[in-house]
């Protein structure tokens, strides 16, 4: 990537990773706060992480669209605003019904649509993997140094503080992506009459649905499958809750190490559907293998590797994917599709987990997860790889 574009990447991927961190340093501590909360239930405490993820799934397109009308910075700004105001009110919360509105109005600052259609903005389409890439990295950090900061910010200002510190950090990107990242220059000309019209567009594409149904998938996945991990870990490796920080980092450093390689042999050598087709199959092995690698340590390690590994390297080629199938007069359209279909995932992952896990067992949340990989796959078979074309992006 040439320096306008690693400034693009750098500055989002920043706001990114500064935004997921608040979010993730809630998942391994929130559970066991809501807990002693007056009326919290199980499926109460449940609503409250996944309300989040659910408002971002209705939101994203809405977004996406507006960045396409009114331009991509004042959109996520705009956002910004709301997941901090939502933030600050859970911050203030003593009440489970409040916390859950606040989480709900964290979500409605949806701008993962409009950040990613802005990366596709600003770089050449042959260095938009790469982009995708360092955002994901950054993601990628932020999650793990989240698992090993939430414990211990838990204990010295408890969760209503973290809620406090991801206002501040949602506030301190607004400068940041208004003077730091670049500005994509005019929107492409419009010839589209409406909102309706252009989600009829990306909705009604065969090769865009597979994307968002993949997308669906990889992050009900996700969120299901750490519904069961860490009791995994705890119940059946042994390993104390304090102590699965020394499993998360060095799992997701060695599976951004195999990432890597693989990316380029896709990106370089033309074979990107395959790499991507294989990527499908390694989580849904890794899927199958956590049903029985559970019982020990060493064999949790190992399915988690290759789980991340193939995880890391589809959360970064499908964005970019679908920004080379998706025309660029309606990217933000597209991505919100795509966007909403992840959050919606990440919601039906972690109620429809829950219920697995209750009635069978983390086997069953690992199963439930194979499965629906192995349907991913059948319908990934049928995608057609993207060909090359000039950007209508400002960077081009």
């Amino acid at each position: 990537m040439n320096a306008f574009e690693w400034r693009a990447a750098g500055g989002l991927a920043t706001v990114y990773a500064a935004r997921m961190l608040g979010l993730f340093m809630i998942l391994p501590v929130f559970a066991l706060f809501a807990r002693d909360l007056a009326d919290a239930t199980p499926v109460r405490v449940g609503l409250a992480l996944g309300i989040y993820g659910l408002t971002q799934a209705v939101l994203q397109i809405p977004f996406g669209v507006a960045s396409d009308r009114l331009g991509r910075k004042p959109v996520i700004v705009a956002g910004l605003l709301l997941f901090a105001a939502g933030s600050v009110l859970a911050a203030v919360s003593r009440d489970l019904d409040w916390i859950i509105v606040g989480r709900a109005l964290q979500g409605s600052g949806a701008i993962a649509a409009a950040s990613n259609a802005l990366v596709a903005d600003l770089t050449r389409e042959a260095r938009r993997t790469q982009a995708m890439l360092v955002i994901g990295i950054a993601i990628g950090a932020s999650f793990t140094g989240a698992l090993i900061l939430g414990p211990v910010l838990d204990a010295w200002i408890g969760v209503p503080g973290i809620f406090a510190v991801t206002a501040v950090l949602a506030l301190a990107c607004i400068p940041l992506v208004w003077f730091v990242v670049p500005d994509p220059g005019p929107m492409p000309s419009r010839a589209h009459a409406g909102i309706l019209r252009d989600l009829r567009t990306v909705l009604s594409s065969s090769q865009l649905l597979r994307l968002d149904l993949g997308v669906f998938i990889l992050h009900a996945c996700l969120t299901a499958i750490f519904l069961a991990v860490p009791a995994a870990l705890s119940d059946n490796a042994g390993l104390p809750s304090e102590r699965h920080w020394q499993v998360y980092l060095p799992v997701m450093l060695a599976s951004l190490a195999l990432t890597l390689p693989l990316m380029y042999l896709g990106e370089r050598r033309g074979h990107l559907k395959t790499v991507f087709v294989t990527a499908i199959a390694a989580l849904a092995a890794a899927s199958a293998v956590l049903v029985w690698a559970q019982a020990t340590l060493a064999g949790l390690v190992a399915a988690l590797l290759l789980f991340f590994g193939a995880f890391n390297l589809l959360e970064a080629s499908m964005p970019s994917l679908l920004s080379r199938l998706c025309d660029a007069r309606l990217r933000g359209a597209g991505m919100g599709a795509f966007s909403s279909s992840q959050f919606l995932g990440a919601f039906a992952g972690g109620f429809l987990g829950g219920i697995a896990q209750d009635r069978l067992g983390n086997a069953g949340v690992f199963a439930g997860a194979a499965a629906l990989c192995l349907l991913w796959l059948v319908f990934a078979a049928g995608l057609r790889p993207p060909v090359a074309r000039v950007s209508a992006g400002g960077a081009d």
